[in-house]
């Protein structure tokens, strides 16, 4: 879907993706504190789960507890996590003239409901780019790595971690061929390599994005 892209007209909005593992959350906080030392205001967030309705619906599709889901089912739980995410916490922050960091965007539905649980990508993102009125992220940092190095980084492991390896692999292969057919919106990265190299270059490609 290349028509009606919306990006962040103020601000900067930043998106960290990739499979269970791979460092998403920590090159998060550390672009964040790099960020914030030179005087920019940020928001780190994430998905599923950073709103009070969010809290709920991560319970329901992250939970063992939960069980089987319909896949469509948790397809549309996932992009209602979304739409709450955006109307209340990115569009006010970007509005604000402030950087947005999010680990886990409208990528990770396309991954993991998309490739992983076979459904019809194309439709799944028809639902999410309407939950998230198509706002892109201005960069998407792919963090990749080989899903069983990044599972046995997990003692215990939530609903989606624990699916098969073979899902898994279907996830990865759904977020490169995302960042291969838009190159310009993305910086993959290999998850294997030096934190602070990693660090380093996200720093660099975000520099150069700063309004």
């Amino acid at each position: 879907m290349s028509e009606g892209r919306v990006y962040a007209a103020s601000g900067l909005f930043v998106c960290f993706e990739g499979g269970e593992g791979a460092g998403k959350s920590t090159q998060s906080r550390l672009l964040k504190d790099t960020l914030e030392s030179a005087g920019r205001t940020v928001v780190l967030t994430f998905e599923p789960g950073d709103t009070e309705v969010g809290q709920a619906l991560r319970q329901i599709v992250l939970s063992p507890s939960t069980g089987e889901l319909s896949h469509r089912t948790e397809a549309l739980l996932y992009a209602a996590d979304k739409a709450e995410h955006v109307d209340t916490v990115v569009l006010p922050a970007l509005a604000r003239g402030e950087v947005v960091i999010t680990d886990r965007y409208v990528d990770s539905a396309l991954a993991y409901q998309g490739a992983g649980r076979d459904l019809v990508v194309a439709e799944v993102e028809q639902v999410n780019r309407w939950a998230t009125a198509d706002l892109r992220p201005n960069l998407t940092v792919l963090l990749d790595l080989e899903p069983s190095a990044g599972l046995d980084r997990f003692a215990e492991r939530d609903r989606i971690e624990g699916e098969s390896l073979e899902f898994h692999q279907r996830v990865r292969q759904g977020f490169l061929d995302l960042a291969a057919a838009d190159p310009e919106h993305y910086l993959v990265l290999d998850a294997r390599a030096d934190r602070d190299e990693i660090a380093a270059a996200i720093r660099t490609r975000v520099e150069g994005l700063l309004p």
